[in-house]
């Protein structure tokens, strides 16, 4: 594993630059598939599932098929589902938003309605094996929202899958992955119902579709190969090797980096990583590609890297470090904190952004299954304590419609008022 030091500036940038690039060619076929569903439906999104997904027969896994497609799964893994499930569901409800009503002034008030979304999709990938996590981690979190529709697409689910399926209580359970997924549930088509949101993790094609979906139907966020940072100028070599060879092994363009001061730390987490590299794989391309160790003079330089590579997972060793964090994905704190138990078991949620969207967003989270309504309230003399400054802003905007909607009901008022005087005299 490479180590360089925070000045060789190119070396540092080519470690910690994670930037989008789009596959164009991707992109191209992702978008004839899409087109196609949407032209041809059900007979389309067959032939996919036959051709891309290896799948013959109904789209459509039935609710009484469930049980029985879950059953070969051991009891222990349904009860790690289960203890999974339940972590996931106390953190998901405190994550919803809560409503609110204000008194602005007298005669104003402003409500905020929390609403959940009527209907979301929840894509599980399966690539080299299928993710029960992921259909954990995006289907508890609509549910504790209040979604009153979660759909489940996944092109080749196993006992564990439907496992999950049961514990986060979906509704429907499609067997369709891929691009042709994804223009199924933002589209419809006679099976597959139309949703209002996409989400969870997926390929190149996946993250594609739901980008050229993302117009007309919401999805959670571009999803890139995974990446992890660990920040630390202590702690035990062979379990920082061991988180970041971790996240490396989901993919070959994962990035995984450690960031010190301490040069004697960053020689043997190289030797630990090494010795513990898989003699092939996803990890050991990973870490071949975008792995190494940087060397900083000062822990304010590491966190300023760190928050400047906004990573999807940041790992850091001590509480000090982690009130420096601002830019992240998810922050774990403390060699105890082992990053893989937030992508199971924590309850936090593992679909993360990537590629540095965490300048602007964290996770997946209830919140992002509702949507927050503003209803606005105001009484005649409410009215008239704002109408001057709604009129003044209108016109020094040039919308005398704007001032006139205004205007209209104070000369009513006023006229009103006036036929009351006469009427007195």
């Amino acid at each position: 594993m490479k180590i360089v030091p925070s000045t060789n500036r190119r070396a540092v940038d080519q470690l910690l630059s994670a930037t989008r690039v789009r596959d164009r060619a991707t992109e191209r076929r992702a978008a004839e598939i899409i087109a196609r569903v949407r032209r041809g439906g059900d007979a389309a999104l067959a032939r996919y599932a036959r051709d891309l997904d290896g799948h013959r027969g109904a789209i459509e896994v039935p609710r009484r098929a469930w049980e029985s497609r879950a059953r070969p799964l051991a009891p222990a893994a349904h009860a790690a589902i289960k203890r999974a499930a339940s972590n996931i569901r106390k953190v998901s409800r405190q994550q919803v938003p809560t409503g609110w009503r204000l008194k602005v002034a007298a005669g104003i008030t402003v409500e905020q309605r929390v609403v959940p979304i009527a209907s979301v999709g929840c894509y599980v990938p399966a690539g080299r094996y299928p993710l029960p996590s992921s259909l954990l981690m995006t289907a508890i979190p609509a549910r504790a929202a209040g979604v009153p529709e979660v759909v489940v697409a996944c092109p080749r689910p196993d006992a564990a899958v439907f496992a999950a399926a049961i514990e986060a209580g979906v509704d429907r359970f499609f067997q369709i992955g891929g691009a042709h997924a994804i223009a199924a549930l933002a589209y419809g088509t006679r099976t597959v119902p139309r949703v209002d949101k996409i989400v969870g993790p997926g390929n190149r094609w996946v993250a594609a579709a739901k980008s050229l979906v993302s117009a007309d139907c919401g999805i959670d966020f571009y999803a890139g190969p995974t990446e992890i940072l660990i920040v630390a100028a202590s702690g035990s070599p062979a379990w920082i090797a061991a988180d970041l060879l971790a996240q490396a092994e989901h993919d070959p363009d994962a990035r995984a980096v450690f960031i010190t001061t301490n040069r004697r730390l960053a020689d043997r987490v190289a030797v630990e990583v090494e010795a513990a590299m898989p003699a092939s794989g996803p990890a050991r391309q990973a870490i071949a590609r975008h792995g190494g160790i940087i060397v900083c003079r000062g822990m304010n330089e590491a966190m300023a890297l760190a928050n400047t590579a906004a990573p999807e997972h940041l790992v850091v060793g001590t509480e000090a470090l982690a009130r420096l964090v601002w830019n992240a994905g998810a922050v774990f704190v403390g060699g105890w904190t082992a990053q893989v138990a937030g992508d199971y078991a924590i309850g936090s949620n593992h679909v993360l952004p990537t590629a540095g969207a965490a300048r602007y967003r964290g996770g997946l989270n209830a919140a992002d299954f509702v949507k927050l309504v503003s209803v606005q309230r105001m009484t005649k003399a409410g009215l008239g304590r704002i109408a001057k400054t709604v009129t003044t802003l209108a016109r020094a905007e040039g919308l005398k419609c704007h001032a006139r909607s205004i205007d209209v009901r104070q000369k009513a008022d006023a006229r009103q008022k006036a036929k009351g005087r006469r009427q007195k005299r």
